[in-house]
């Protein structure tokens, strides 16, 4: 299949985010007198979405409110920290900007909140060379539901088959798969590979550069 589009997941796909995320919700987690929690269990937490992850991270018991109250504490907290430990991984902007060269339209969609998600983007990878730049916004329906992935095939101009969902978990593929895009499991990410293999991603991927040729080669 020839691919003409990539749309890709953030945190744990392009971006290693996971150590101001861990440091932001333990604050959170012990301003309320609430068991913290290590890297390995937030690495399972993540994936869908800022309530998610603090409602898994706090007690069973928490009510409604006060995860509410939790969920806007660590975004204050994120807002002064989120750079601070952040990266990209290894090989990601050479992989990116070689996508550029080869005029492939490019685009992020995560289920980080949307103001961050362009933050990111724009402060850590080649902002200007993505079509569109989405994450979690309170109209769309955040992934594993296709609407995102869609609507970004149409400001891309292009069939869903002729797009690449890219992603570290078995969210991103089911979106993929969900919206009949082609799927890319990355190894390096948060979860972990059996996952991707679980859902059926069409190739998993050990490095950035191997989605360059894998994408290359089709063409």
């Amino acid at each position: 299949m020839i691919y003409s589009s990539i749309i890709f997941d953030l945190d744990g796909t392009l971006l290693d985010t996971l150590t101001d995320i861990v440091e932001s919700v333990n604050s959170v987690l012990t301003e309320h007198q609430f068991p913290i929690h290590t890297r390995k269990t937030y690495k399972m937490f993540l994936g869908d979405g800022l309530h998610n992850l603090i409602t898994r991270s706090v007690p069973e018991s928490t009510s409604e409110p006060v995860i509410l109250k939790c969920c806007d504490s660590f975004t204050d907290i994120y807002a002064k920290t989120w750079m601070k430990n952040c990266c990209p991984y290894a090989g990601v902007n050479t992989m990116l900007n070689s996508f550029s060269d080869q005029q492939i339209k490019l685009a992020v969609l995560s289920n980080k909140p949307h103001a961050f998600t362009r933050k990111f983007v724009e402060r850590f990878l080649p902002g200007k060379i993505f079509s569109a730049v989405f994450g979690q916004r309170d109209e769309v329906e955040k992934k594993p539901h296709p609407a995102g992935a869609l609507a970004i095939a149409a400001i891309l101009g292009q069939a869903p088959a002729e797009i690449l969902f890219v992603g570290d978990s078995d969210i991103d593929i089911k979106t993929g798969k969900a919206a009949g895009m082609g799927t890319v499991g990355v190894s390096w990410g948060y979860r972990p590979v059996k996952e991707l293999i679980e859902n059926r991603a069409d190739i998993i991927v050990n490095s950035p550069l191997e989605i360059v040729e894998y994408v290359l080669s089709a063409t």
